[in-house]
């Protein structure tokens, strides 16, 4: 489709490198690589081919109506919509830093307080959408990128294509979501809310303290079990050193109640975020050791990662002068084949730990 894509948006607004640079591919879209011919800026540009798209219009323009509402410092933003014969063309942010697993295996000192910093900008996001009515159904790490490749890059929330917008007083029952990180009541196929953003927040922030999900068995139907009765543990020795606070604030995300489940707000007032609670302990051998072996996924499976670009763009003579993300990338090749638009299809990548 990369070519057809480039075809149909021979427009005067971008210009596409040659060979295009791929970033993603999903169940009916793709992402490639452009420059914005005004400003020099990089983009990334979801290409939609129409055919693909009959019978479901209504996801493609529920993942529109959510991102044109969206203006917030940790979410991709939709920069403009151009439309063909053919296709449909979304101008996003493009964001250059990597994966967010990526990023913790590659550096060399990572304590909770890192931990607490990167959750307290996703909580800030998620709030932002729930005061918005708007509900991600879909936070997994896959879906957090570093905006650029600097020490202190933001984290990006990026994918809405499976986003909903609440209207007043609604209440969500469509199963969605990826399974390791998806709340009790959607398993149990109960009506739920913006709630479940929150238990997967609490997910996240798990894995990020010891680099195993909480939940893991080789049968799905297991999972689901484990998940239902929200049965997880702080096993030894891979919580020994991280502190009572954290664990605190994961329980009240991971409550199996969503009314009594912590919202946004009041998990961005805990001490854990909010005060001084989080160690600055260097957890990083045993959390990294971990993601490599129960998060295998990212660039050590796929040959593309979306921060290989800008050597590459460089020596295409494109986008050289680029500030921001997207200066330093490492070159690579390939493509990348991770989208929410396969919802429910990969689960967690879960492997026993030692």
């Amino acid at each position: 489709m990369g070519q057809a894509c480039r075809a149909g948006l021979a427009c005067s607004a971008v210009s596409f490198p040659s060979p295009s640079l791929l970033f993603s591919r999903g169940a009916f879209s793709e992402v490639v690589l452009a420059e914005e011919k005004s400003t020099q800026k990089l983009v990334a540009i979801k290409c939609i081919a129409k055919k693909v798209l009959e019978g479901k219009e209504s996801s493609i323009e529920n993942e529109i109506a959510v991102l044109h509402k969206i203006k917030h410092p940790n979410i991709v933003a939709l920069d403009d919509i151009y439309e063909s014969g053919g296709h449909l063309y979304l101008i996003m942010q493009l964001v250059s830093g990597g994966e967010l697993f990526d990023r913790i295996v590659e550096k060399g000192f990572y304590t909770e307080r890192d931990a607490s910093q990167l959750i307290r900008q996703i909580l800030d996001a998620v709030k932002y959408l729930h005061d918005m009515g708007i509900v991600h159904r879909d936070l997994k790490p896959e879906n957090l990128l570093y905006y650029s490749l600097d020490e202190d890059s933001k984290i990006m929330i990026s994918d809405f294509g499976l986003s909903k917008i609440e209207g007043s007083g609604s209440v969500m029952s469509t199963a969605c979501g990826t399974p390791g990180y998806v709340a009790p009541e959607v398993l149990a196929q109960k009506p739920y809310s913006k709630a479940v953003d929150c238990w997967s927040i609490g997910v996240i922030a798990y894995i990020l303290l010891c680099g195993y999900p909480p939940f893991y068995d080789e049968n799905d139907t297991k999972l689901f079990e484990q998940i239902l009765k929200a049965e997880y543990e702080f096993d030894s020795p891979y919580w020994d050193d991280i502190s009572e606070s954290a664990k605190d604030f994961i329980q009240h995300l991971m409550e199996r109640d969503p009314k009594k489940r912590f919202t946004c707000e009041q998990a961005l007032q805990h001490p854990w975020i909010a005060g001084d609670t989080a160690l600055d302990k260097n957890i990083h051998q045993s959390v990294s050791e971990q993601i490599k072996k129960n998060f295998a996924k990212s660039k050590w499976k796929q040959a593309f990662n979306a921060t290989a670009v800008v050597r590459h763009m460089r020596k295409l003579q494109l986008g050289t002068s680029q500030d921001g993300p997207g200066q330093a990338m490492q070159e690579s090749n390939g493509s990348a084949s991770s989208s929410s638009e396969e919802s429910l299809g990969n689960g967690s990548h879960r492997q026993m730990r030692d």
